[in-house]
């Protein structure tokens, strides 16, 4: 029997996750209709009626500590303090400008933070159990935890319309996110501090918090990797003892993500009242050699390659030089003829108006490469993790096997 919604899966790792689309910017999750179309980006449905649970559970491993706080563990200080610091993150992603579930101009869209007791709330590894409630867990046990792997988000959205899991309430539309899980290693091989006791000896030797639970919550909000690398959403973790970014202010609550992260997460969840982050750059990255593409078997419908495929496009502002966004590009839909088609088109959105960008394209060769985003991209062509046989596709394989070359403009 066919399951009735879709898993996504987004892990963090150590360094030394009618709408017509293009490849949309920066790199979100998506969900194809379990009846076909077009794929959809995932995204809470929030309202004050219905805002964003949240939870945490304080069952904590007893030894080794997975988690260093200035207070002393296995007391009511040391939870308030994780708990600070899990509410304090999650202010960073409401934070941001130019959304709707923004903390000073839509309060209420994000639920108070809650706790439980219980030692395994996240979702289990085979899916069986899916409670609709969205939670961080520290000491529970998963396959998922490979190695090098630091933290992990499951995600679970709907693939069409009143779909439901556990007590999430049926979904309004298909890629409805109905239930969000963050999993932290507890075996040992990795300890995590508060922002206080990261400035500690003791945790000099420990990874920073907040920066890895700001990434995972990224995923709650269906951002998958970026290729920036000074971005939220870049797949790999500061250094032990370091943290990325700013630490959030008052003033500044979204202080440490990079404007890549804001763009994308004002993508998924546009303000209609914002006036400034209104701007849009569009294109194709085609080869010099059509001939070089790599043509899929035309029984696939869908499977022609007319464009360069998992180029990674970014927008750079030309006055400073900074980069304010990114996307991984290569796909559109259109909503009359589905599926995706892969031509090489990229769109970046919300980008501030009033100023000058350059774009480039390159390949996905570095330290990111196109394993990061393969759960993101293979949902180009499936609904549910099963492939659809009204207007299935097959997603080609990544290209990276070619140089950008700039091209001349006359003024």
């Amino acid at each position: 029997m066919k399951r009735a919604m879709a898993i996504a899966t987004a892990a963090l790792a150590i360094y030394s996750t009618l709408f017509d689309p293009l490849a949309h910017g920066y790199v979100v999750q998506s969900t194809v209709p379990q009846a076909g179309g077009c794929p959809q980006p995932d995204r809470w449905n929030l309202s004050l009626a219905s805002p964003l649970n949240r939870r945490w559970s304080t069952a904590l491993p007893l030894s080794p500590a997975t988690i260093l706080t200035v207070a002393a563990p296995q007391t009511s200080a040391q939870l308030s303090e994780i708990d600070s610091v899990i509410s304090q993150t999650f202010g960073v992603w409401s934070g941001v400008t130019g959304t709707t579930f923004n903390a000073v101009t839509n309060p209420g869209l994000v639920a108070p933070l809650t706790q439980v007791t219980a030692a395994n709330s996240c979702s289990d590894d085979a899916g069986s159990n899916v409670d609709g409630l969205n939670t961080i867990c520290f000491n529970q046990p998963s396959a998922g935890f490979t190695s090098g792997v630091l933290a992990f988000t499951r995600v679970i959205t709907a693939n069409a319309p009143g779909v439901s899991a556990g007590s999430s309430g049926p979904a309004a539309f298909a890629g409805q996110i109905l239930d969000a899980d963050t999993l932290f290693r507890n075996d040992g091989q990795a300890t995590f501090a508060t922002p206080g006791a990261l400035a500690t000896p003791q945790g000099l030797g420990a990874y920073d918090l907040q920066s890895l639970l700001a990434h995972e919550l990224g995923h709650w909000f269906a951002l998958d990797h970026s290729a920036v690398i000074r971005a939220m959403m870049f797949p790999f973790a500061p250094p032990v003892g370091e943290f990325l970014g700013a630490r959030p202010t008052v003033a500044f609550p979204d202080g440490p993500l990079a404007d890549d992260d804001r763009a994308g997460i004002r993508s998924l969840y546009p303000d209609p009242a914002d006036t400034v982050n209104v701007g849009a750059v569009r294109g194709r990255v085609l080869p010099a050699n059509p001939f070089s593409l790599a043509i899929l078997p035309p029984t696939s419908p869908g499977s022609f390659v007319t464009g360069v495929f998992t180029a990674h496009v970014v927008t750079v502002d030309a006055d400073t030089g900074a980069v304010i966004a990114g996307t991984v590009g290569g796909w559109s839909c259109n909503a009359a003829s589905p599926p995706s088609r892969f031509d090489g088109s990229y769109d970046i959105e919300r980008l501030p108006v009033g100023h000058n960008y350059k774009v480039y394209a390159e390949p996905l060769e570095g330290l990111v490469a196109p394993g990061d985003f393969g759960e993101a991209l293979g949902d180009l062509c499936t609904s549910g993790g099963t492939t659809r046989n009204s207007s299935a596709c097959t997603t080609p394989t990544a290209n990276t096997n070619f140089n950008p070359r700039a091209r001349p403009v006359s003024p």
